[in-house]
């Protein structure tokens, strides 16, 4: 008799698990699927339908508008020079700090590190103030290398988790390079830097992401002329309406070379992932 009982509980529990899993992927899915219902419309039959019902007409019109109008072309060239730069700016900039604090027990470690910390609980668009006074200053405003130098600011989380990396770095490792003669650059970029391939691949997933994604400061701090792809969607806004049509139609066309580098390196992805959930 337990035993009955118990397999009953057991399938419900495993009935509601795969229930709530079907649920939630459904909600999850519904904003894709009619961005996707959406792009293949025109304007008459997006204004006189909804956004679930399919179209009569699967047009691919609104991608080639979409692509021309809004000169996505040179907003994607604009997006990958930020990318690898800023990419790898912020990698380097953050493992060789993390490599200082981690390696270097000096007056002061503990204290940068809680500096760090704090300026986590900071909200980005209160110092945007200060930011931009300080762009405007230098000569940074309208320029595409302004805003590479400005987002490949390191962030905090990339910098605790090189730390967290290096702290299963053996020590062993850098005192022998210092007996062979090696330097503590020669150490860094030839021992460590090797060494911390899982948490670069997180950490550029992680800013690549968010760099690809950033609409706010590229909106802010560069001219019309240089527009990044965020930017570029925003081309058919208006204070006369929004062609959304248009619009779902460029999102599409924006997703396709971050699912092309997902399907390509979704190997590395992943080992890079599940290798940081490991760590420490």
């Amino acid at each position: 008799m337990r035993a009955k009982r118990y397999s009953s509980a057991a399938v419900l529990a495993q009935g509601f698990k795969y229930f709530s899993l079907i649920f939630f992927s459904f909600w999850t899915l519904i904003p894709l699927v009619s961005c996707v219902i959406t792009a293949f419309k025109n304007d008459q039959e997006y204004q006189s339908t909804s956004v679930m019902m399919l179209p009569k007409a699967w047009s691919f019109s609104n991608f080639a508008q979409a692509f021309s109008k809004a000169h996505m072309g040179m907003a994607f060239v604009n997006s990958f020079i930020v990318l690898v730069f800023v990419l790898a700016g912020s990698i380097i900039i953050s493992s060789q700090l993390a490599y200082v604090l981690n390696r270097f027990k000096f007056r002061g470690n503990a204290l940068i590190r809680r500096l760090f910390l704090f300026a986590t609980l900071l909200p980005g668009v209160a110092m945007q103030v200060a930011v931009y006074k300080i762009m405007v200053n230098i000569g940074f405003i309208n320029h595409l290398y302004g805003y590479i130098i400005m987002m490949m600011g390191t962030d905090v989380i990339t910098i605790y988790i090189f730390i967290q990396f290096m702290e299963n770095i053996p020590t062993s490792l850098d005192e022998s390079g210092v007996m062979d003669g090696a330097s503590y650059f020669t150490i860094y970029w030839r021992l460590i830097l090797p060494l911390l391939k899982p948490a670069i691949i997180t950490s550029m997933i992680l800013k690549g992401v968010g760099t690809y994604n950033e609409y706010y400061a590229a909106n802010l701090y560069l001219s019309e002329k240089i527009r990044t792809v965020a930017i570029s969607l925003y081309t058919f806004t208006g204070p006369m309406g929004s062609r959304y049509n248009l619009i779902c139609a460029g999102v599409i066309i924006s997703l396709i070379p971050a699912l092309i580098v997902f399907l390509l390196c979704q190997k590395q992805i992943y080992s890079g992932i599940t290798a940081g959930a490991v760590k420490g």
